[in-house]
């Protein structure tokens, strides 16, 4: 298991290796301290299994440097390592495509069964400090992974629960229309439904479904 801690105090990131120890017999830990030395490794290391990253790392801010990574590593599951606590930044990680959000009080132990529930497709967060909000992303986070919904059919399916025909969907997303009429081929196939209404029923059930579990 190949894990890259990003965060530019040398002392946490020593300490953190001696917690990450229990994750795995065969684990290999790689250090950047700031937002070039991230992406360097990042690209040098197709094969990580899993980033975790400091929201203060220097040279960039740590949300912008979340949104790189996502869309040039969409597979890589990204925890956010953070002294902040508060609801509102850990919904904002979500939203950016992080994976987990792990406060630095966290306790050691507590941190290995998050990045264990991460590894294996689900979505963290500490549930003493989220909201009501949050929460509910998370179910939808978990529902859509449920269904093996890429990164970027998160992102078509989202603007079509909003009603935009695929033409606009190509123009918020940059992408070709041809390309978009793919993903949601593709994503009324994963639901096993025939039209985009029942599409956006059948995530809605999905949804409640995870909010209440």
């Amino acid at each position: 298991m190949k894990v890259l801690i990003a965060n530019e105090h040398a002392l946490f990131r020593e300490g953190l290796r001696h917690v990450l120890a229990p994750l795995s017999q065969s684990l290999l830990i790689l250090e950047a301290d700031s937002y070039p030395q991230t992406l360097s490794l990042t690209a040098q290391h197709p094969d990580l299994n899993l980033l975790l990253l400091d929201l203060g790392i220097p040279g960039m801010c740590g949300f912008t440097l979340l949104n790189v990574l996502t869309k040039r590593y969409p597979a890589l599951p990204i925890v956010i390592l953070s002294a902040a606590e508060q609801p509102s930044d850990m919904q904002r990680a979500m939203h950016s495509g992080a994976m987990g959000f792990i406060p630095n009080s966290t306790t050691g132990a507590v941190m290995i069964h998050a990045l264990r529930w991460v590894l294996s497709g689900s979505v963290y967060m500490p549930r003493e400090i989220v909201t009501p909000s949050v929460e509910l992303h998370r179910a939808w986070r978990n529902s859509h992974l449920k269904i093996n919904l890429t990164p970027r059919q998160q992102e078509v399916f989202a603007l079509m629960q909003q009603g935009q025909p695929n033409k606009l969907i190509a123009s918020q997303l940059c992408l070709a229309e041809a390309t978009v009429k793919m993903h949601v081929s593709a994503i009324l196939k994963k639901l096993a439904v025939t039209n985009r209404t029942q599409a956006v029923v059948t995530m809605e059930k999905l949804d409640r479904t995870f909010a209440e579990s």
